[in-house]
């Protein structure tokens, strides 16, 4: 049943519940939940209405329910919100004797567990499913060009342009151009490879910086100066939609999370026919930069803290993240568990899922765990979406263009108090 609104107070048997849209489209997302959501009804008595929010609407929703307090009793959240919404003060706070309830801190995972609220205060979410990004290649066209996956960011470049013919609609790469969130990230993941967070230790935009028009300008590039992402890829909202374009063999490489996979075998993409490495970063990198290949991915659960239903909404999120249900999700997701006790799944040891394993575990770094961060993502994406716009109509976007565009970037987030 899809519902925007919490049951009677009176109802404890019937919980609300928003999840994100972690499958190809929220039909695919309510009967992947249908099924697990069913076992849960039947061992607790207690029945889930549940509605799919994209992940366009679902921050201004959750915003929207945490102000006017008709809210849902459980809702999913994208991780890098997780400080931003924590300063609302709307969600129960899993401080270290809730956390039992869940086998402690210590069952999750340490590198998810670091986005579940600001730091030196109970988290007000818990991990529910990993992401981390990699670089997907097609094999067959790496083949017939006699290329190497690449290791580096030079070899990514080289390889890109190698693989792209504009005459042929042929492309090196493709991205979700119009995703404020897909950019946002990517402006992060490069920032720290140029020696930056955007944002300064106290909550301060740092955007013009040399190094944040640098790393803003190293991804607008690769549809600009370097020409290897289609013009296209502009208008695409979405790494599931640029993943047709992988599929069907338009472009050669993929930069995207580990639940793109199940998009590609969905399009009909055998799972011999790609490969998947670490995202290559520069070598040498520039002074003070790190070797980041992903931002610590992935989604949050949280309670309303004015649920009357509380321990109902308890008893749900002690469900998904059970190692039962964080194998069968995950799985299904293309995601990665959260919790150690629910890796013995062979569906985890596969080659793929071990380097989005590592690259999670060791290769990721934590967006600020502020309460502006979600402004971050807003102002920056929709700057960089903007000027990839202006990329495809032709004009050039040099540094100069990438600097005023974050310069009003700047000012936007300044004006909210960030």
């Amino acid at each position: 049943m899809l519902t925007g609104c919490a049951p009677p107070a009176e109802d404890s048997h019937r919980i609300t519940y928003w999840a994100s849209n972690q499958g190809k489209s929220s039909e695919q997302d309510l009967r992947i939940l249908g099924e697990e959501l069913a076992k849960f009804t039947e061992r607790t008595g207690i029945e889930v209405d549940v509605e799919v929010i994209g992940w366009s609407d679902l921050l201004n929703r959750i915003l929207g329910a945490a102000t006017s307090g008709v809210a849902p009793d459980v809702v999913n959240l994208g991780n890098t919100w997780a400080a931003s919404l924590q300063a609302t003060g709307a969600f129960v706070p899993f401080d270290d004797r809730l956390l039992e309830r869940f086998g402690g801190r210590d069952r999750f995972l340490d590198s998810s567990m670091s986005s579940t609220g600001m730091p030196g205060q109970p988290p007000s979410s818990l991990p529910l499913y990993g992401l981390s990004y990699g670089l997907f290649y097609d094999k067959a066209r790496f083949a017939e060009a006699g290329i190497d996956p690449p290791r580096d960011w030079q070899e990514f470049l080289a390889a890109a342009k190698r693989l792209t013919d504009p005459a042929r609609d042929r492309w090196g790469l493709t991205i979700a151009g119009a995703s404020y969130t897909e950019n946002a990230h990517f402006a992060f993941m490069f920032g720290r490879q140029q020696g930056t967070h955007l944002i300064d230790e106290h909550g301060n935009a740092t955007f013009t910086s040399p190094e944040a028009v640098a790393a803003v300008q190293q991804y607008i590039d690769l549809m600009g100066a370097e020409g290897v992402v289609s013009p296209d890829d502009a208008e695409e909202g979405s790494s599931s939609g640029a993943a047709s374009d992988f599929t069907n063999g338009k472009a050669a490489m993929l930069i995207a999370q580990n639940s793109v996979i199940p998009t590609l075998q969905e399009n009909g993409m055998p799972d011999d026919a790609y490969g998947v490495v670490p995202l290559p970063v520069p070598d040498p990198l520039p002074p003070g930069g790190r070797a980041v290949r992903s931002h610590v991915a992935g989604s949050n659960v949280a309670v309303f803290a004015d649920s009357p239903r509380r321990e109902q909404a308890l008893e749900l999120v002690e469900f998904l993240t059970s190692a039962e249900e964080q194998a069968i999700l995950n799985d299904k997701y293309g995601t990665l568990p959260v919790v150690e006790d629910a890796y013995d799944h062979p569906a985890f040891q596969t080659p793929k899922n071990q380097v989005f394993r590592e690259v999670l575990a060791t290769g990721s770094e934590t967006v600020p765990m502020i309460p502006n961060e979600a402004h971050f993502e807003t102002t920056v994406g929709a700057a960089m979406r903007d000027l990839f716009a202006e990329v495809a109509t032709g004009r050039r976007v040099g540094a100069a263009e990438v600097r005023e565009a974050l310069s009003d970037a700047e000012q936007k987030m300044r004006g909210s108090g960030g």
